[in-house]
Parts: C-alpha cells; structure tokens; sequence
C-alpha cells in the first residue's frame, strides 16, 4: 500500500498534494505544522513523509528528527522556499532521503515519491519499524551505528520479532545501500541444494546442472546477504561457509577456480547457538566468526507500549475499508496484557483475523470470543474487591437459582466489570461472558 503524509502550513498546497497523489492510487493523510505531523506520526507510521522546512510552529528538520526517532526508515522528503545549502546538508544528515527547493513541479514531487515506493506493486523500498519504546529504540541505535563499519552481524532473536527488518535497516544505513540485499532461509531448501544456492555451480557439476548458475552471495556482491536461521546450517556446509567469511571467496560447485566476493553478511537465529555448540551441532570457530557484531531484538512482550502501535499499523495494512476501522479502548487493553508468543507476525496474522471477522468501524473485545485472548485479563487490582451487596439466598431455591442470584448481585457490585467478577469468584472472564448469556444479564447490565 502506497502511503504517505503531506506536512504543509500552507492549505492548498496541502490540497494540491493530496489530490495528485491520490490520483496516483496513494492514501494520503495531511497535517498542518510540526506537533500535528508527530502527533499523526504516533497514530500511525507512514512509509513516506512530505514536509515543508519552514512552519509556524518550527521546521521540517523537526518533523525529520521527530521521525527519525520513531521509525528510522520512514522516507522524508523535505520541500523549501528558502534553497538554503546549509539547511540542505543537515536535512540530508538527518536522514532526509530528498530535498526539493520550490518551486518545483508536482511532477518532480510524485516522480521522487514513485523513486521510493515501487509502484508496480506497492512495496516499500523502504520500511518501519514500528515501535518508541526504549527495548526497541535501544536496538534500533546500535544497528544503525553498527551498520557503518563493514563487520558481520549475528542477530539473535525469537521468531516473529523482525529480524530480516532488523537486517534490512542495517543494509539501508550502510554504505552498501545502493547494492542489492539478498536473502535465504537456511531451512528453505532441501541440504542437497542448499549448497548450489549459496555458492552457485557450473554447468554439469551434479544431475540436473545443465548450465553455470549464480549463488546467493554473488548476487548479494557489493551489497547484503541474509543467512536467515543460521543455526539450521548443515554441520557439513559450516567449514565451507567460514571459509568464505574469513577469505572472501566462493568457490561454485564442480569450479575449479575461486571467485572473490565482497558482501556483508547479517545472520539470523531463534536458536541459542552457544548451546549448538555445546552439543556439537554448530561449530565454535564459525560461532564466533559470526559473533563479531551481536544484536538481539527484544520480544514483544519486553516492549508491550508497542503494541497499541503496531496493531494500528497492521490495520492500516491489512484494511481495504475507508476510513479505516479503530480499536476500541477495551480491546487495546487485552492486547497489551497478552504474551504473544509468535511477537510481531503473530500480532499481524492476529489483527488480519479480527479485521476479517469485524462488520463494524470499531473493532472491540466481542471479537475474541473463541480465540486465545478470550480469557486475557487485562487489570491488575491492588484493592480488595467490592463486595456483593444484597440479602443471601433464600433457603429453598434450586442450585440454579442460588447460582443465579449470586452471579447477578456480584456482577452489578462491580458495575459490570467482568474482569472483576471473575477474580471475585474464581472463575474465567470466558465462563462470566457465558453466564451473562445463559441468564440473559447481557442487556440488563451492559
């Protein structure tokens, strides 16, 4: 999806903007100075900023560092007046991947927008990581500090939390960013050919070679190869893969001469891979030619603040309806006191279920019925409980009816509050929404 935000003071340019790019099939969203554009920022992360270097309210190096602060690889292109050279040279340390001086035709505009999306399919050359908190801004300011150097970098890390994000934001801070950025998954492909698509073969080297072809760390050459799960690597393949680390070289299959390389290598892994070694099943000396440079990327629930975020972005991605559906408070709350053991992707496959489940533009707690957040209490309660008020039940009555009265008196005690009704009297958030429907309490109490 093609998405952008205009920064602008200035009403019709802000205007004009947004009816060209979306005749260009983009979604735009607009903001008139700089506390509006990071408050919108926050909402929502864009892939692309368009901003105006001089507003009341400050200047376009704000929104920039704002940005930059908040999701390093959003694209920002700053657009002036005033074609000062020295405000040029900051915005473009700043991270500014354009700077336009107006006047300047909304061709160029659309044309450097275009240069940043590809538009024959809508993906970003460019993406986010979502997230202010201090877990993931932490690793996000050693990655790009750690990406200027030339060293290889281990990234280590449970599944789902974004390594080949984590990967790709060090390739495009780099000085590699113009070369390509290759990736394979180590346990994509059966350990017979695994050899031949990294290091490439030449015509009859096995059964089946009937021409010379390229592996995947030439086509990564002047760029950055991705070896996602490293520690699912073939015990027989390690010597041959520390050799290209330490020599630079590859050698294809059934060659007889070396060819030099010049690629950074970001490995990936869920594993523990101190423990492979211990075990025998990773090779020390590869462990720590891999180890010059580790990242570790925390988990979703070491970064809960995030969650609000990213599930707003995901439905930003995922929703075709305009405008787009909003999460209730309540449901935000559950989200935020889940575990999310799956971290990222889990939350994203997650929200595309609620997404497709929803018939409404507020998409509220009734939508966990049935799924693994049903029973997910989101409050913590350090007083003690209300107390139910009412007489006890009459003696005669049936289980039922007693079951009844005291489930009743007890939900009304609490306003309603299913959470605290369930902690009252020791039973699921899921067996009080089930009861309020066997005894019909639904309408009465909500």
């Amino acid at each position: 999806m093609k998405e952008l935000l205009i920064v602008d003071d200035d009403a019709a340019i802000r205007a004009g903007l947004e009816v060209a790019f979306r005749r260009r099939g983009w979604t735009t969203e607009t903001a008139a100075g700089v506390q509006e554009a990071l408050f919108k920022f926050r909402n929502h992360v864009y892939p692309l900023v368009i901003t105006d270097m001089k507003m009341p309210d400050g200047t376009g190096l704000e929104v920039l560092q704002g940005i930059r602060n908040m999701a390093p690889l959003t694209a920002v292109i700053l657009l002036t007046a005033h074609g000062d050279v020295s405000d040029a040279v900051k915005a473009m340390r700043g991270g500014a991947l354009d700077y336009l001086i107006k006047p300047v035709s909304m061709e160029q505009i659309l044309d450097a927008a275009e240069e940043i999306i590809n538009p024959a399919n809508g993906d970003r050359k460019t993406d986010a990581i979502v997230g202010t908190s201090q877990a993931i801004r932490t690793v996000i300011e050693r990655a790009i500090h750690v990406s200027k150097a030339n060293a290889d970098i281990l990234v280590q890390a449970e599944s789902g939390t974004g390594k080949e994000m984590l990967a790709r934001l060090v390739h495009q801070n780099s000085g590699r960013s113009r070369g390509p950025f290759i990736a394979v998954n180590c346990i994509g492909f059966p350990e017979t050919l695994l050899e031949s698509e990294l290091f490439g073969h030449v015509r009859g080297a096995f059964t089946g070679a009937t021409g010379t072809r390229q592996g995947r760390f030439e086509m990564a050459n002047g760029g950055t190869l991705l070896l996602d799960e490293i520690g699912e690597l073939p015990l027989n393949l390690q010597p041959k893969l520390l050799r290209v680390l330490q020599e630079r070289q590859i050698d294809r299959l059934g060659d007889t001469r070396s060819i030099p390389i010049d690629v950074r290598v970001v490995a990936t892994t869920n594993r523990n891979l101190l423990e492979l070694v211990k075990d025998g099943r990773f090779r020390a000396d590869l462990y720590y030619r891999l180890h010059v440079v580790p990242l570790r990327l925390p988990t979703l629930r070491e970064r809960r603040e995030d969650i609000p975020a990213l599930a707003e972005h995901f439905i930003q991605k995922h929703s075709s309806a305009w405008p787009r559906p909003k999460l209730a408070p309540d449901l935000v709350e559950r989200l935020a006191a889940y575990d999310w053991p799956g971290n990222i992707r889990e939350l994203e496959n997650f929200t595309r279920r609620l997404l497709a489940m929803s018939t409404s533009s507020l998409l509220g707690v009734e939508l966990l019925e049935e799924t693994e957040l049903a029973d997910v209490q989101p409050e913590v309660f350090t007083e003690a409980p209300v107390q139910p008020t009412g007489s006890y039940p009459r003696t005669g009555m049936s289980l039922r009816a007693v079951e009844r009265q005291l489930f009743e008196s007890t939900l009304k005690a609490n306003s309603g509050n299913r959470s605290r009704t369930a902690e009252m009297l020791g039973i699921s958030v899921r067996t009080v929404r089930n009861k309020i429907r066997e005894y019909g309490l639904k309408e009465r109490l909500a």
